[in-house]
């Protein structure tokens, strides 16, 4: 797997051949941040249920300041600490090992990716419920199943666009108080 643009295109990521970790595929990866080209810059991204960390490496990539990687394989954590060495990375990134909707610090960011293994509907609910008591600028993004449909509000978080690929959905949260000073 390689970063797909900015500052660190074409340069590889290691990810395991494990099928508990589904890494973000490179065309959904583009069209999430061909949307957040006008946000991402100086951001605090959080890259939730981070896998191999491809969609946090791709943020600090095209222009966020930080990024916060949350997950709670230990595998899978020294895996991402192994490519944010290898990209020189590691001043510019935290990675946290735990349950991500009890690790969240939506309070510090200005974007939060969730990308739970499918399987495990109930962590979309968890999360997006903690993150919808967030403050108004934050944008929360949801990778999910085409055959789960997540709800319309969580809180304050409305969603405002939702983008199919194949098998996969990208939807996009803001608050509804963030949404109209924008």
């Amino acid at each position: 797997m390689r970063v797909i643009g900015g500052e660190f295109r074409s340069r590889k990521i290691v990810t395991l051949p494990d099928s508990e970790i589904r890494p973000t595929p490179d065309r959904l990866r583009e069209t999430l941040f061909n949307i957040l080209t006008p946000v991402i810059k100086g951001a605090i991204f959080v890259d939730a249920y981070a896998g191999c960390g491809s969609v946090g490496i791709e943020a600090l990539s095209r222009g966020a300041a930080r990024a916060v990687f949350l997950e709670k394989s230990p595998v899978a954590v020294e895996l991402i600490k192994a490519n944010l060495e290898s990209l020189k990375l590691r001043s510019r990134s935290a990675v946290w090992r735990g349950l991500a909707h009890k690790k969240l610090p939506g309070e510090q960011a200005d974007i939060v990716f969730l990308d739970p293994p499918y399987p495990l509907e109930m962590e979309y609910s968890l999360a997006m419920d903690v993150l919808g008591k967030e403050p108004p600028k934050l944008w929360a993004i949801a990778q999910h199943s085409k055959r789960f449909q997540l709800e319309e509000r969580y809180g304050e978080l409305e969603r405002t666009r939702e983008v199919r690929q194949g098998e996969n959905v990208l939807s996009f949260y803001r608050s509804s108080s963030g949404i109209a000073g924008d």
